[in-house]
């Protein structure tokens, strides 16, 4: 798998892992050598850990404690999928402040407050940010291990998650667009009660709520990258309602738009539960 370094010290390292992987490639078995935290950028892939099989698309974090051991399998998406993972010593880890346990959840679902820290994490590892991302990946895996936010066990057949995975690759993909559980549905092939049901149960999370978690992914990457309006920016990424966009992304980030802007070109405002390196 093609990695590369972008940050790298004693205590942490950021690595951008782009997956080649296909449907038909032999999974193999690995084994984490760090804490970790990997937010998913692009495409879907599975990994089974600890006697579960989870299912990760864009937005999702795979995590990881050091001598577990995991699978990838990569049998519903072919254009091979991007991550940035952030490895921490077991010292860095100790001092985020919270037990193993949460560090062995294997995979986190979209979750909003999440999100939107992956792409800000992004945008500095591009080196177009003023904040460094080490520091948005200390705060990244803070707010992770905070909210705690681990899913159960889908218990669904391959041929669910599969479809489950698919769908939300259309959402992801059409989320500019307004796209309702009917059309969703219709597109999965499946009844909307049945649709529902099953997106949930695999991802953690329901369509309409990924739908709108893509939305404030993408938001968030143009606010940190450009400078059109934000206005302009809350319809390009799906929005009918200004002001319901700034709620929303608010609600997830912990700031307006315009100060997680102002974030991304070295306010650190943002980071007020930001913990503290150890020396």
């Amino acid at each position: 798998m093609p990695a590369t370094t972008v940050f790298g010290s004693e205590k942490l390292s950021v690595i951008d892992y782009r997956c080649t992987a296909r449907p038909g490639d032999k999974p193999f078995v690995e084994s984490h050598r760090y804490f970790s935290v990997a937010y998913v950028r692009k495409g879907s892939f599975g990994c089974q850990a600890r006697g579960e099989a989870h299912d990760l698309v864009a937005g999702s974090l795979m995590v990881g404690y050091p001598g577990d051991e995991y699978m990838c399998t990569h049998d519903h998406h072919v254009c091979g999928d991007e991550c940035l993972a952030f490895h921490f010593s077991p010292e860095l880890a100790e001092s985020l402040g919270s037990a193993a346990e949460p560090w062995r959840a294997g995979a986190v679902a979209p979750l909003p407050e999440l999100m939107v820290l992956g792409e800000l994490a992004q945008v500095a590892a591009e080196g177009r940010s003023d904040l460094g991302v080490d520091e948005v990946g200390m705060f990244l895996a803070f707010r992770f291990l905070k909210i705690l936010g681990t899913r159960k066990n889908s218990k669904a057949n391959r041929i669910d998650r599969r479809r489950a995975v698919e769908s939300a690759l259309w959402l992801d993909a059409n989320s500019h667009q307004q796209v309702d559980v009917d059309a969703a549905a219709k597109e999965a092939g499946l009844s909307p009660f049945h649709y529902l049901r099953l997106f949930s149960r695999v991802l953690g999370v329901t369509p309409h709520q990924y739908l709108v978690r893509s939305r404030l992914r993408h938001a968030a990457r143009l606010l940190a990258d450009e400078e059109r309006s934000i206005t302009d920016i809350a319809l390009d990424v799906g929005f009918t309602d200004l002001s319901n966009f700034v709620r929303t992304f608010h609600r997830a980030a912990g700031v307006s738009p315009g100060g997680f802007r102002r974030a991304a070109k070295g306010d650190r405002k943002i980071f007020q539960e930001r913990p503290a390196a150890p020396a």
